[in-house]
């Protein structure tokens, strides 16, 4: 048995262990994958626990010239009891560090938290939404109509997310996408009020297309997806960036709803297909039965392995323990950049227990800097107005080094990373660097806001 099927039956072996957990597609009550990895996460129903360190001394010069009548009050919605709760804590403790380090203050913890940008008050409001897209609804109506949140800072699920850019729109206040990952939010649902720090799963599949393709030499693809919203996005960035780089798809994309659990007729039409490797959008309990069944049928073999990106701390010792060695994209690990930010951030996470910044801590902390950063710019105006056009365009340093918010689009233009994976210790993953990558994929609105794009390239990679 070679080491891609040893390792895909570990996966089996320990995904039976964690339940199905995702989150609310925004048309249906599908499971969303979290955060668009490709590997299934472990469920978690503890909150998170929060940082009570105090701050590393900021590099960061507080903000002049900010004034404010009243508090400005940004919300924060992510999942810190729920299924996704795993990736929730990155954000809960990632947001305060980024205030933190932005203002000069102190990193805080608790549901609502006060920091100071000059003359200027901003007010934190953290809200639970579990990744269900209905409490992610009540708390952003509450977070706008009762506590008059000017900026909402979430979530976890694209689903719910997606639920978050309509209330966004009707309240005319701003969204801030992080750590949610769908295309489409900067895509084919653009809206005007909603930016993003998070990467897409576009430029996901530009980097690890490139990877595969021109470093793995992988040349030959399969691949399912759920068929849902977030799976046609992951479907199509990964089939216009695999051909883009010179892969070939030697099937149709095959796509099975999100609550299949017997996946032998999705599976039968890429048996025996001879591809170099099976391309996987999907989590939650789905991709138990589903690898399995892709062992059973042939789909993955002695010659086609799956292709997957590196996922958090957590997780990456049961799914890749027996993997070191392989070398894959990651979107952020702490270990790769050289920053102030990112020590600030280490920092800040060593001194709590000894735990490391994680997948998606980056975002947080981004979020919190962009908002801070906006509001210097509008001299403390909160208006969505005013801070859609101190957003467009903007560019800050954060713990990933520089990120650049696309004017046209609103996407988040950031460092990612190729890694080999060395081995493990109690903080989880070690990691060698092998290179810094910054996917910059094509404006993707399309009918009114098409003419956005102006001289940016416009659709899939291919033109």
């Amino acid at each position: 048995m070679n080491k891609a099927i040893k390792l895909l039956m570990l996966f089996v072996v320990l995904a039976l262990l964690a339940a199905a957990c995702g989150g609310d597609d925004d048309s249906s009550d599908t499971t969303a994958a979290p955060a668009e990895t490709t590997a299934a996460p472990a469920e978690t129903t503890a909150a998170p626990a929060e940082t009570t360190a105090a701050p590393a001394e900021t590099t960061a010069a507080p903000a002049e010239g900010v004034s404010c009548d009243e508090p400005i009050t940004v919300g924060v919605i992510t999942d810190l009891t729920g299924a996704l709760a795993i990736y929730g804590s990155h954000i809960n403790r990632g947001v305060p560090i980024g205030f933190a380090y932005a203002t000069g203050g102190e990193v805080q913890t608790g549901a609502e938290q006060t920091y100071k940008v000059d003359n200027c008050e901003i007010r934190v409001v953290f809200k639970d939404d579990q990744s269900n897209a209905e409490l992610s609804a009540t708390a952003a109506r509450e977070l706008v109509e009762v506590e008059g949140a000017e900026i909402i800072i979430g979530s976890v699920s694209s689903g719910v997310t997606a639920t978050l850019q309509e209330i966004a729109r009707e309240n005319n206040v701003i969204l801030i996408a992080a750590p949610a990952a769908a295309t489409d939010l900067t895509g084919k649902t653009f809206d005007p009020n909603t930016f993003r720090t998070s990467r897409s799963n576009y430029q996901d599949g530009m980097a690890i297309c490139d990877q595969f393709v021109n470093n793995d030499g992988f040349k030959t693809f399969v691949q399912i997806a759920p068929d849902y919203s977030f799976g046609y996005g992951g479907a199509e960035a990964y089939e216009d960036a695999c051909t883009f780089f010179g892969g070939e798809f030697l099937a149709e994309t095959v796509f099975a709803p999100a609550d299949t659990t017997d996946f032998t007729s999705y599976m039968t039409p890429l048996a025996d297909s001879g591809a170099d490797a099976f391309l996987v959008t999907w989590a939650g309990g789905g991709f138990v039965p589903l690898l399995q069944s892709a062992i059973d049928l042939s789909v993955i073999n002695d010659t086609t392995v799956l292709g997957s990106p590196f996922v958090d701390n957590v997780v990456m010792p049961a799914f890749f323990g027996n993997a070191v060695g392989t070398t894959s994209v990651i979107l952020y690990h702490y270990g790769a950049p050289s920053n102030a930010a990112n020590d600030y951030l280490i920092a800040n996470q060593a001194a709590v227990g000894g735990t490391t910044p994680d997948l998606f801590d980056a975002d947080g902390m981004n979020a919190a800097i962009m908002v801070v950063e906006a509001l210097t710019s509008t001299g403390g105006a909160a208006d969505a107005d005013s801070l859609k056009a101190a957003m467009e365009g903007l560019s800050f340093e954060g713990p990933k080094g520089l990120v650049e918010i696309r004017a046209e689009d609103h996407m988040a233009i950031q460092d990612m990373y190729v890694v080999t994976l060395t081995g493990f210790d109690d903080a989880g993953p070690l990691y060698e660097n092998v290179a810094t990558v910054r996917p910059e994929p094509p404006c993707l609105l399309e009918g009114e806001f098409t003419s956005r794009c102006g001289s940016l390239p416009v659709g899939s990679l291919g033109g």
